[in-house]
């Protein structure tokens, strides 16, 4: 299977290059498991992110699930259309990226989606 260029971590994020920047989003995976998406609450522009660290959060009708992130580097912008509209990340979560990121580092253990859907029932 060729890559289609989706980075994922063991905590359902996934990592697209776009230019010298990255974008983060939720798999389709977390989405579902979620069932319906309330609220998104993302960092601030210009913000840090550390890998392995908390950078948002989402919360559903039952839960708040942490968002960690899978880079280290800056916060160059935030969807803002997500978090207005959660739902898009039901519609289309490979297409509703949530963070922009600069500078990006990418953490160790990233999958690729063959690798990733072969082993997220045991994250």
């Amino acid at each position: 299977m060729e890559s289609d260029g989706y980075l994922f971590s063991k905590d359902h994020i996934w990592v697209k290059t776009d230019g010298n920047d990255v974008l983060l989003g939720l798999s389709a995976y977390a989405v579902e498991r979620l069932k319906a998406v309330m609220f998104i609450n993302l960092p601030e522009l210009g913000g840090g992110l550390e890998a392995g660290e908390k950078f948002g959060d989402v919360e559903s009708i039952k839960t708040v699930s942490d968002l960690i992130s899978p880079v280290t580097g800056k916060v160059l912008a935030v969807n803002d259309e997500a978090v207005d509209d959660p739902e898009m990340l039901a519609e289309a979560p490979y297409e509703c990226w949530l963070v922009r990121v600069g500078d990006a580092t990418l953490a160790q253990g990233l999958m690729d989606r063959a690798a990733y859907e072969s082993g997220k029932d045991r994250a």
